[in-house]
């Protein structure tokens, strides 16, 4: 049983990847329950106690500012995941098929919004609410921001690096932390990992085989989808 955030990160880093927030979703989670669930498990690990030893929501961040070698962002489902430096070349290759945002977006499948952001988040590290500023995103962006935002990580184009916290125009900070993106192949440069260029067809099959480890129940439509991301 996992009990504290080292515990987590030594079992992710076996499991290679892992479902966030609490729902294995068919395929798998080290922390298969979320706060509605929680007090019916004899577990010491609470979601958002604010304890970073047993706060699963506080490890999403200790991952990207303690370890080299995990990575963080709505990858799966359109929601949040874990993959390990070991397994992310292998969804990267299967989710990239060898092309760039530029080429993507020529063919289509990358909408406008996705454009704005994702030229913002190439030029460099940017926190989101510096994004929506210099971008120029208002209340009537939300929505397309938002879907956009999640087009990009499920893509594996740009990815979660860490949180900054707000200022205002004093210096001062104020209000909640900022997350803060890259894009991928900054993200693992920054650690030392060039992106390799892989088959896709076997990477597909080597993440099957692990899921199909983790969860010997997965079906093969949810698989499917869950390395996808489609």
């Amino acid at each position: 049983m996992i009990r504290n955030y080292a515990d987590f990160r030594d079992e992710l880093l076996q499991c290679g990847f892992s479902m966030g927030g609490g729902n294995a979703k068919g395929i798998f989670a080290l922390i298969p329950y979320d706060w509605t669930e929680q007090e019916m498990i004899d577990t010491p690990v609470k979601w958002h106690c604010g304890d970073p030893e047993v706060d699963p929501w506080e490890w999403r961040m200790r991952v990207l500012e303690e370890q080299d070698d995990v990575a963080y962002a709505k990858v799966f489902f359109k929601t949040s995941g874990f993959i390990t430096r070991e397994w992310y070349p292998l969804f990267y290759a299967v989710r990239r098929q060898g092309e760039t945002f530029e080429e993507a977006y020529e063919k289509g499948q990358a909408s406008h919004m996705a454009k704005r952001i994702y030229t913002l988040v190439a030029g460099g590290e940017i926190a989101l609410h510096e994004m929506k500023r210099r971008g120029s995103f208002g209340k009537a962006d939300k929505e397309a921001f938002d879907r956009a935002m999640i087009e990009l990580q499920m893509g594996m184009f740009i990815t979660m690096t860490g949180r900054k916290q707000k200022r205002n125009q004093f210096g001062l900070e104020y209000g909640w932390n900022s997350t803060v993106f890259c894009t991928v192949e900054d993200f693992w440069q920054q650690r030392g990992l060039e992106l390799p260029d892989l088959p896709a067809e076997e990477c597909y099959e080597r993440i099957r085989e692990q899921v199909l480890r983790l969860n010997p129940a997965a079906e093969e439509k949810v698989i499917r989808k869950f390395i996808m991301g489609k």
